[in-house]
Order: structure tokens, then C-alpha cells, then sequence
């Protein structure tokens, strides 16, 4: 059943399958973050309570949705390493910690913008505030277990164990409104049932939200591909690449 994934732990295969994917993945997330931002800071409704100050939902929503969303693909990408030993499955994990960790950053900076005329203060230790720091220091702390090690493989089980360990976030951030009484506002979108927006507020913040997460696919891509060529560096797939890409560059200066 599996068979047809077999190619992809070759680390050839999945470096020019990613390149395959990135040309497409670019027009797309270019394509709906055009649409979206336009279209949700320029066209959208403002709140009837909230006025313009609103908008920042539609970059503040994603980031945090996305920043959750990345913490769960790399604890998936770190159960399947200590589990099945996929070493390819280490470097996915590498490549995304530093962007799910600038995406809870933009959540946190973007949430504190918007708490500020709405709470009057920039921060308050809200439960949802204070999981959501609890998972960019798990971010941090990944990252830094990725770099302490010379030995990747090493490197790679002492940050899955973290990442698995630290996953018990993810649900206390998506239900602490739920679980606690906070002044974090609760589900808008995805909530069981009819989102509680308005349906010209709704289709903005869809285009955004996708533009986003195909803009996140984009730069795991170019990670994913860096990971792929600093781990197999002396391999000769990865010499005869570089080769042809100094050839290249060298033909293309002689002809300007």
C-alpha cells in the first residue's frame, strides 16, 4: 500500500521532488495572498464594535493557526524518525522548527497589537497568551537541539523527544478559551457549526489563510531542500549538483 512513498526516503528523489513542487507552490501562495490582503485590508467590512482594528485578525488567525499546524507536521515528522529511524523525516523536522517559530512570534506580536486597543494593555498572562509563548520556546528549544549536536542523528532524537513531549501544548492552546474563563475572544472560524462572521469577512480571511499555508509550504520546501544538501554533502549526487550549477553560472557571466 505503502510502496509508492518507498522513493521518497532517497534523498535525491525527495531534494528534486521538492524543486518540482516549487514553482507551483510559489504562484499559488503569490496568487491568494494577493487576492486576500487586498482584498480583507481594502474591500472587507470593518467590525461594528472593532472598527479597522479588526483587520489584523486576518494575519494574526493564520499565524497562530499555522504556528500550531507546523508544531503538529514536525512532531508526526519526529514520531516517524524515532519510530521508523526515516532520517529524511529528521531534516523535514530541522527545516521547519525556525519557520513555526517566526509564525508563533508573528502570532504573539500580531495578538498583542490587537489586544492593545481592545484589552488596553499589550499583554496579559491569558491562558491562550501564555500556551501559545509556551510553544515558541519549545520552538526555541528544538532549534537549539538541532544546532548543540554535531551528530544529526543524535541531534534529531534529542530534539523529537522534546517535540513529542512538548505536542500536550497544542490542545491547551486550541481549547484554553474553552477551559478557562480568559479575555481571549473564543473560535470564530472554526467552530463546530456557522463560523460567527459575516460571509464577506469570511472569504477574505479563507484566501488569506491558504495564501499563508501554501507560503509556509514554500519556505519548508527551500529548508527542506538546504537540510537535505548540508546532510549529504559528500555524496556525489550533491557534488556533480553543485558542479553543474558553478558551470552554469560561470557560462552565464561569460556571455554578459
Amino acid at each position: 500500500m505503502w510502496k509508492w512513498l518507498h522513493p521518497y526516503a532517497n534523498p535525491e528523489v525527495s531534494y528534486h521532488f521538492a524543486g518540482k513542487l516549487l514553482p507551483w507552490l510559489s504562484a499559488l501562495a503569490a496568487l491568494f495572498l494577493s487576492i486576500g490582503l487586498v482584498w480583507a485590508l481594502l474591500f472587507a467590512p470593518a467590525d461594528y464594535q472593532q472598527g479597522d482594528s479588526f483587520r489584523i485578525f486576518y494575519i494574526h488567525v493564520p499565524a497562530a493557526s499555522l504556528s500550531m499546524g507546523i508544531y503538529v507536521g514536525m512532531a508526526i515528522a519526529a514520531f516517524s524518525s524515532l519510530v521508523w529511524q526515516l532520517k529524511l523525516a529528521n531534516a523535514s523536522a530541522a527545516a521547519m522548527a525556525p519557520i513555526g517559530a517566526t509564525f508563533t512570534a508573528i502570532a504573539l506580536i500580531t495578538g498583542a497589537a490587537w489586544g492593545k486597543p481592545m484589552w488596553g494593555t499589550w499583554w496579559i498572562w491569558d491562558a491562550r497568551l501564555t500556551s501559545e509563548l509556551i510553544l515558541l520556546f519549545l520552538y526555541m528549544g528544538v532549534i537549539a537541539l538541532h544546532s548543540a549536536f554535531e551528530d544529526k542523528d543524535l541531534a534529531g532524537k534529542a530534539a523529537g523527544i522534546l517535540t513529542l513531549v512538548g505536542v500536550v501544548n497544542i490542545p491547551i492552546i486550541k481549547y484554553s478559551v474553552e477551559w478557562w474563563n480568559t479575555l481571549h475572544q473564543g473560535s470564530t472560524v472554526s467552530k463546530m457549526g456557522k463560523p460567527s462572521m459575516s460571509i464577506d469577512m469570511l472569504w477574505p480571511f479563507l484566501f488569506c489563510f491558504i495564501g499563508f499555508a501554501l507560503l509556509v509550504s514554500v519556505i519548508i520546501c527551500i529548508r527542506f531542500r538546504t537540510e537535505i544538501l548540508a546532510r549529504n554533502s559528500i555524496r556525489p549526487w550533491v557534488r556533480d549538483l553543485v558542479n553543474s550549477h558553478v558551470a552554469y553560472n560561470t557560462t552565464f557571466k561569460e556571455h554578459m
